[in-house]
């Protein structure tokens, strides 16, 4: 023990500090957790390459009580006062769609004072990418319904100003989610900032159209990172089934990317991720296309 521990300027020691501590002295914003669950499907009909697309789905639930009643959004609620934010989030996630053991991502940590009616709430996104296939999805605990939509963003506006020493670039985008039973959308204004070396992107929900909280500018920012990490990342391939063909993969590269990708350039980019196989991929409209697996030790075979 410390004969000489440190006191602070009132003269106090760390114990009695804490012994005398007020916890109300400040108040104590509550503190959400939102999963976002992104999964690739095929299309029902046929891209130009004769094969059937691919589609970006969201995985989302129905509020079934204020605030937003009625709106879609994603699975997600409050963290106990002794539960980790990982813990929340994978019970939650549990909970409303009895989804489990998914590896979640934490994505960012939204703090806008008025972004929830009810009162100052910080919220921390996690994001997934699941292969869907086998996962079941029934909707539980406070949602009335859980569903996959289909994802598709568009830019409606675009406005540049250029700086002294940058420019600031808005624009409009739209969010929208389209389902079985329904189909819902946002108005997002992005701000870009860009000054020197800094760079600063805001995100405003300016206006709803079934998609509750500021759930579609989180949105955004989600599709934003994974088109940063496919770059430098193994994360596609969490998007296929354990067995898929070259072309199955070049689809979610595009999808994700949002632009056209060469399978000549993909066998390059990806010659050390995949291990081929000795089995193909037989379609009575096609010729035979060679099934690949993930190399989960392509990092090591890099070094």
């Amino acid at each position: 023990m410390n004969p000489f521990p440190l006191r602070n300027k009132a003269g106090l020691t760390e114990a009695e500090f804490l012994d005398r501590y007020n916890p109300d002295q400040y108040k104590n914003p509550s503190v959400t957790v939102d999963v976002l669950v992104f999964t690739v499907t095929s299309e029902a009909e046929q891209n130009e390459r004769k094969v059937p697309g691919k589609e970006l789905k969201l995985l989302m639930i129905k509020r079934a009580d204020h605030p937003y009643i009625g709106h879609v959004a994603f699975p997600g609620g409050f963290v106990g006062e002794q539960e980790s934010l990982d813990d929340a989030a994978r019970r939650e996630l549990e909970e409303e769609t009895k989804v489990a053991g998914l590896y979640l991502e934490q994505l960012y940590t939204w703090g806008d004072p008025k972004r929830d009616p009810r009162k100052r709430i910080i919220s921390t996104s996690y994001v997934s990418l699941v292969d869907s296939s086998n996962l079941g999805v029934e909707a539980g605990d406070d949602a009335s319904d859980a569903r996959w939509y289909v994802v598709k963003t568009k830019e409606e506006l675009a406005k540049r100003v250029e700086q002294d020493k940058g420019y600031v670039m808005e624009s409009l985008q739209r969010v929208s989610l389209e389902s079985d039973v329904d189909q819902v959308s946002a108005l997002v204004k992005v701000t870009k900032s860009v000054q020197g070396r800094y760079v600063s992107v805001e995100r405003e929900v300016i206006e709803r159209d079934g998609i509750a909280f500021d759930h579609a500018a989180v949105i955004l920012y989600a599709i934003d990172h994974l088109k940063k990490k496919i770059e430098w990342t193994d994360v596609a391939f969490q998007l296929v089934p354990e067995r898929f063909t070259l072309e199955e993969l070049q689809q979610v590269y595009e999808l994700i990317l949002g632009k056209e990708i060469g399978i000549a350039d993909l066998r390059r980019k990806i010659a050390p991720m995949v291990i081929e196989t000795n089995q193909k991929k037989t379609d009575a409209a096609h010729r035979p296309a060679q099934f690949f697996r993930f190399n989960p030790n392509w990092n090591a075979d890099e070094q």
